[in-house]
């Protein structure tokens, strides 16, 4: 055990002496601050860790968008999610993190902060920064799914910058910004539900709406075209990837290295993903009669996003049944999108949208208050919380559509935004970006 002390400890003096700005601001060096108190060099060194693992997240996206869209787009899906991470860190950076954070007009908006500037360069607030902007990120990378294969490519960089610059942070305030109005009426959300995944997958569906369905996707007798992804491998690697990711991305909100809750939510995000997985797959195969991977891939993903408010607030039971359900729910809420010409090429809006809103139901109705001192319905704790969360779903619905609808809507009068029908057919790759992501292969469209 001394050892083992002594080994953690001289790792984190070596790290800390190796990056000088982990410490407090008056003590950029970080010795004296190691001394007084070992916890706060591990939340340095855990949020890192976990802000590395949510950046890991934009490859999964990557392939799972890659491997359920057509060859012949890759290349522009490959581009949208690189400059998810650059143009939303930019944008983040200037003025996002200090809408979300900084001190607050009216429980609104924050209103300092710009370029983290200030008291705002700091060495904490600098750590907060790193593990907020790749959430930013995440949730403008949940649009891309959602407009995939028809969305012009500058459109897209204009809308990643609004997201992260003020959808996705206004929203993030109110939940997660000190005096944010909805905070301070007891809504909780842990992880993001609601703030990260609710927010895409809404501004998705505003996105795919004012888009239109891609061509070939309905018959002129209005039956449905399956519109099959190339590559089933790349996009379950992506979902893998994702899962890896959460460990960080619902660990890391402990904000806390020593919060000893991360076995928990841990534990409770793998169930949740898990349980997903084999409740899409089950209801599928219940369906069409096919052990569709698809659907499995979705399923999990659905489930990770339905634990991500309520992961430190239920326990490994619950989690699992906070799975299945949002297994059930992502399977149907994709055919009913289908069946009402939303045409949405990687489930984005199930998986992030609605399962973003159940996740935040859930955790009005699971909370045991074992560990988070939050008690939901069925444990007894009447409807005081299941109310909050409520109010919380309907607000981020509201916000997130109907504020996705009018960027879309202006940008589609002022640049209109789906590429012209010769490029869509041909695909994106060559006359978006001047380069095939299988230059070796030739893809021919029936």
């Amino acid at each position: 055990m001394r050892k083992s002390t002594l080994f953690v400890g001289m790792l984190a003096v070596a790290l800390l002496l190796a990056l000088p700005g982990v410490a407090m601001a008056a003590d950029p060096e970080g010795v004296a601050t190691l001394g007084d108190d070992l916890a706060i060099a591990l939340d340095f060194l855990w949020l890192m860790i976990a802000a590395a693992m949510v950046f890991l997240m934009q490859a999964g996206f990557a392939m799972v968008e890659g491997g359920f869209c057509r060859a012949k787009n890759n290349t522009n899906l490959m581009m949208k999610n690189l400059m998810d991470m650059a143009a939303g860190s930019i944008a983040y950076f200037v003025v996002g993190f200090g809408i979300m954070y900084g001190a607050t007009a009216g429980g609104l908006i924050g209103t300092d902060g710009w370029l983290m500037g200030g008291d705002y360069y700091d060495v904490t607030m600098y750590r907060d920064f790193m593990f907020q902007v790749v959430f930013a990120a995440t949730a403008a990378t949940i649009v891309s799914g959602a407009v995939a294969e028809r969305l012009k490519f500058s459109a897209y960089l204009v809308y990643s910058v609004a997201i992260t610059a003020f959808l996705y942070p206004v929203y993030g305030h109110w939940v997660w910004g000190d005096g944010g109005w909805l905070g301070n009426l007891g809504h909780l959300d842990f992880a993001g539900s609601g703030v990260v995944h609710a927010i895409g997958g809404f501004i998705g569906f505003a996105g795919a709406i004012v888009l239109g369905p891609r061509f070939g996707k309905y018959g002129k007798d209005g039956s449905i075209r399956a519109i099959p992804g190339h590559s089933i491998p790349l996009a379950t690697l992506g979902v893998f990837l994702l899962w890896f990711g959460w460990f960080g991305f619902n660990g890391g909100s402990t904000l806390s290295g020593t919060d000893l809750r991360l076995s928990v939510i841990m534990v409770n995000t793998n169930m949740a993903a898990a349980a997903g997985a084999i409740a899409a797959l089950l209801v599928t195969l219940v369906k069409t009669k096919k052990w569709d991977i698809g659907m499995g891939i979705n399923g999990a993903l659905a489930g990770l996003v339905g634990i991500t408010a309520p992961c430190a607030f239920v326990s490994g039971t619950g989690s699992i049944i906070i799975g299945l359900i949002a297994g059930v729910l992502v399977v149907f809420s994709i055919f009913f999108f289908e069946n009402r010409r939303i045409d949405d090429p990687v489930g984005a809006v199930s998986v992030h949208g609605v399962n973003g809103l159940w996740g935040l139901i859930a955790l009005g109705l699971f909370a045991d208050g074992t560990y988070g001192e939050v008690t939901g319905l069925l444990y007894g704790g009447g409807t005081d919380q299941l109310v909050a969360q409520a109010i919380g779903a309907v607000t981020v619905l509201a916000w997130a559509f109907l504020g996705g609808l009018v960027l879309f809507k202006v940008l589609d009068l002022v640049m209109g935004i789906r590429v012209s029908p010769e490029e869509e057919i041909a695909g994106l790759d060559i006359d978006e970006h001047g380069t095939s992501a299988y230059p070796n292969f030739l893809v021919v469209e029936e």
